[in-house]
């Protein structure tokens, strides 16, 4: 169907109720993705949506319902799933300890003899009687005695708390001293070994997109909904558990999920309130000489870090200062090192644009951590204001990896060092300093293991990842710019092999390009007295310059957009050059689903709202059917006479051709211009389209995909 298409009647050729027919129920359809997972990746992986089946109002982290559902249901046969939930259902309903039920549990030991529990263990060393007793936190029974072996076998259980499979036995003495509770066997819950050669052949199965989007579904969300750069974002969180000693940080709005990595994903992961950190419980306790948090866990991350007034210890931010720096803190007259990775996560308060007019990105930071000694330790900084609110449609019902797995596969990384990888091809500029370029280094290193772990990667996939680390410690310098302006400015980028330089921007540099440069010391002054020009008597002397009326001329040429960026929107893309046009031709081969149809709908109600009512606008869709069946095509027609429709009402009449054979993306104006858009009308990201999301009514505040637009001026055009 090539010719011009009356929607109307085309609409009307369809049977009635076509796409009425209610929904199959049943499992999730697998995607060609998640087919290839289970294939290359059988029993490591899991369906994702399985740990809320099973959850239930057990407060208890994912990587332990993920260890039980890899033992249970690692499969893609529905049947063997459904018997694996069962299974595991009634092993938490069995052994799970749930604190109101800690007497039931109490009983059943005693009853029984010896009985299996779920649950989070800590031991403390009694010196008093030189030994071990394990504490369980849901069972609530304390001074349980735990053997040596155990401890030297599962040194964490000192340490913050380890969840476990335990059996108990109970034994009553008449010596009311003696604790009637006997650890009889203790398992923490994490994989014990692994094949990691064979983890390497199957990457080599896997393009780098589809292994991108299986990372993506093993941390539990939707790859479908995330574009590249907010894919990236969320495989930066994963770093610290690839790369030893990396300090990042992450402040951003409330519910993006900045801590959910560090408290679900890991069992070698600690997330602790920033409220509650002392020097004892993060290094070294120095009256008993016993290690502190560091010492025994791959990752420890703060929750809740920012506040202005949180109070904080000036003896702690020294000491973090060094062990960020040296990978070391002192314990007495002796030095220890430590290979714990920092994170410091927390929420802001104003946007971007405040922040960067008023004072800086680090901004919420407690006081005594807003210094650019400290700050200059961070590796990077995730932007938290790019990546959405966390929202029930964003978490993925495929398959990904059992966390306990993917958890030891990054932790038996972290001994690489692929920071080098790079310079086959590029090379840092020469003015980026020893620290920004460790920043960069250890960026670079962890998302190549996380994503090329067999090293194989192209010029591009590796410009692609360096580009990004650069980005991540410029975002750190460019901020600790405006804190100590005694530090010199770094140009950020990279040199290729034939000598051409590329410098690196932040996105927010992009966007909000007025407000982000280096303040200078008199900003924000009140302008001197003293000064003649600065009173009202010699102001009003002052003859004010004329004002030029005169527009600016619309950009000839090409403009690139970055993924994530906001403050796009159709009136400054497109409007300026449809102004006073009367006919407007559309090539866009993609204008089928509701978002796109939506897409046309928004850049009718720009055409409308700045047109004269009396005048008469002409647009032509040229476009391609939807190809996937009579009821997508159906829906595709529906859409477009909607449009229809409601442009008539603004005296805008739609035409619609398709095409097949159309691939290009163009706007023609009989203004005189010619648009070519890279990806057509399809700009913006998913957004939920809800009446109290402001990116729902103003484009503006969505973020966009990465696109490219060229304005082309045609002269020929509109002489008719």
């Amino acid at each position: 169907m090539t010719e011009q298409t009356d929607l109307a009647e085309a609409v009307d050729d369809f049977p009635d109720g076509v796409d009425d027919a209610p929904a199959s129920a049943g499992p999730p359809v697998k995607s060609a993705l998640d087919q290839k997972i289970n294939d290359v990746f059988g029993g490591a992986v899991v369906r994702k949506d399985l740990v809320k089946a099973v959850k239930g109002n057990a407060i208890v982290p994912s990587f332990v319902l993920e260890y039980l559902l890899g033992q249970y249901a690692a499969s893609d046969d529905e049947a063997t799933i459904q018997s694996g939930i069962q299974s595991v259902r009634k092993i938490l309903a069995d052994h799970y300890v749930h604190r109101n039920q800690a007497e039931l549990i109490k009983s059943n030991i005693r009853e029984k003899g010896r009985y299996r529990v779920i649950d989070k263990v800590q031991v403390q060393l009694n010196e008093k009687d030189d030994t071990y007793e394990g504490e369980f936190a849901n069972l609530g029974i304390k001074q349980v005695l735990v053997s040596p072996a155990t401890i030297k076998a599962h040194p964490k259980l000192l340490v913050g708390g380890v969840w476990c499979i335990c059996d108990i036995e109970y034994q009553h003495s008449e010596n009311a001293r003696v604790v009637p509770w006997i650890l009889g066997s203790i398992k923490p819950i994490q994989l014990s070994n692994f094949d990691f050669d064979g983890y390497l052949t199957s990457r080599r199965e896997f393009t780098t997109d589809e292994w991108i989007d299986l990372l993506i579904q093993s941390i539990g969300f939707d790859p479908e909904l995330f574009g590249r750069r907010a894919k990236l974002i969320q495989l930066v969180r994963l770093i610290p558990f690839v790369e030893r000693n990396y300090n990042l940080v992450e402040l951003g709005p409330k519910g993006t999920g900045k801590s959910h990595i560090f408290s679900e994903f890991s069992p070698h992961g600690m997330l602790i309130s920033g409220g509650e950190v002392t020097v004892p419980k993060l290094f070294v306790n120095n009256s008993n000489g016993r290690l502190g948090l560091v010492g025994y866990w791959d990752v420890v991350a703060f929750d809740e870090f920012a506040g202005k007034k949180k109070r904080t210890d000036k003896a702690l931010v020294d000491i973090m200062k060094n062990y960020m720096a040296n990978k070391s803190f002192s314990r007495g007259v002796e030095t220890l090192g430590a290979e714990a990775s920092m994170v410091f996560v927390g929420n802001t308060s104003h946007n971007v644009p405040y922040m960067l007019k008023h004072s800086d990105l680090f901004d919420e930071l407690p006081e005594s951590y807003h210094d650019s000694a400290y700050l200059d330790r961070l590796h990077c900084y995730i932007p938290g204001w790019e990546v959405d609110t966390i929202r029930s449609e964003m978490f993925s019902d495929g398959y990904g990896f059992v966390v306990d797995y993917i958890a030891e596969v990054l932790k038996s990384m972290r001994d690489a060092d692929y920071s080098d990888r790079y310079q086959e091809h590029f090379t840092l500029g020469s003015d980026i300093s020893t620290r920004d370029r460790d920043g960069i280094h250890k960026t670079f290193s962890g998302l190549m293991k996380i994503i090329h772990p067999h090293g194989e990667a192209t010029k591009e996939q590796i410009e692609e990842i360096l580009q990004f680390a650069v980005e991540g410690r410029k975002r750190v310098k460019d901020q600790i710019l405006r804190i100590d302006s005694t530090m010199a400015g770094v140009r950020f980028g990279y040199y290729d092999k034939a000598g051409e330089w590329s410098a690196v921007t932040t996105l927010e540099e992009d966007e909000h390009p007025e407000y982000y440069e280096r303040r200078s010391d008199t900003a924000g002054e009140e302008p001197d007295p003293s000064n003649g020009l600065a009173s009202a008597g010699a102001a009003a002397a002052v003859t004010e310059p004329p004002v030029d009326s005169t527009p600016e001329p619309l950009l000839e040429g090409h403009r690139e957009f970055q993924e994530n960026q906001r403050g796009v929107s159709y009136d400054t893309l497109l409007l300026p050059y449809l102004d006073g046009a009367t006919e407007i031709t559309i090539v866009d081969p993609y204008v089928r689903q509701f978002h796109q149809a939506r897409n046309l709908m928004e850049l009718i109600e720009v055409i409308a709202r700045t047109k004269d009512p009396a005048d008469e606008v002409k647009v032509f869709l040229v476009t391609s059917e939807n190809s996937e069946g009579p009821e997508k095509f159906q829906k595709q027609m529906e859409f477009l006479l909607r449009v229809k429709q409601a442009a008539e009402i603004a005296g805008i009449t739609l035409d619609v051709k398709f095409d097949a054979t159309i691939h290009d993306r163009s706007i023609v104006a009989n203004s005189g211009w010619r648009i070519n858009l890279g990806r057509g009308l399809d700009i913006f990201q998913y957004f939920a389209s809800d009446t109290f999301e402001l990116a729902a009514k103003l484009q503006s505040y969505r973020q966009v995909k990465a696109f490219g637009v060229t304005y082309i001026r045609e002269s020929t055009v509109g002489d008719g």
